[in-house]
């Protein structure tokens, strides 16, 4: 009923099945094809371990190397790579078809706001009342928009009217 733990990682020392390994040392350099026993008596005459680095190529390449260290170099190669990433969202920026100048303005900035930190912008544009029988200027609007930030961004989704609003979506180039 009790198992072994499940060892992840790739094989090292005793566990490397191949009966020839190509051999790279500490230092990095080819030793060249070599018995897998004469490989890891050069590991352990170095103190440290032979790890299986690719299993895929004929013969596989194992390489002298201390383990703990690797497997902790590894780790932080992945919390850097996760650090660095950036997670793209969805911005949404609620217009009226009958938006004065200066309220435009400051919306048009906020966008460029967003779109320098990298984020998509969903554009609402909502009709209230006897607004819906005039659709063009809404559509006019989200072109207008358009024209403004084609140089920055792109057209994701094109202005389309659900129910009684308009969206688009932009992202940035």
């Amino acid at each position: 009923m009790n198992q072994p733990p499940v060892k992840d990682g790739p094989p090292m020392n005793h566990e490397i099945r191949a009966p020839r390994v190509l051999l790279i040392d500490q230092n990095g350099e080819k030793q060249g094809v070599m018995p897998t026993s004469a490989a890891l008596e050069a590991a352990e005459e170095a103190g440290m371990d032979l790890v299986q680095i690719v299993s895929t190529s004929e013969p596989p390449v194992a390489k002298i190397l201390d383990y703990g260290k690797f497997r902790f170099q590894e780790q932080k190669k992945k919390a850097e790579a996760r650090k660095r990433q950036k997670v793209v969202e969805l911005k949404e920026i609620k217009l009226r078809p009958n938006i004065d100048t200066h309220d435009y303005e400051v919306k048009a900035k906020a966008m460029h706001r967003f779109f320098d930190e990298g984020d998509k912008v969903k554009v609402t544009l909502r009709f209230r009342g006897r607004e819906m029988a005039h659709p063009e200027l809404g559509m006019k609007l989200l072109n207008k928009v358009q024209a403004d930030f084609d140089e920055i961004a792109k057209v994701e989704y094109a202005p389309r009217m659900e129910g009684r609003q308009m969206i688009m979506i932009l992202a940035p180039k």
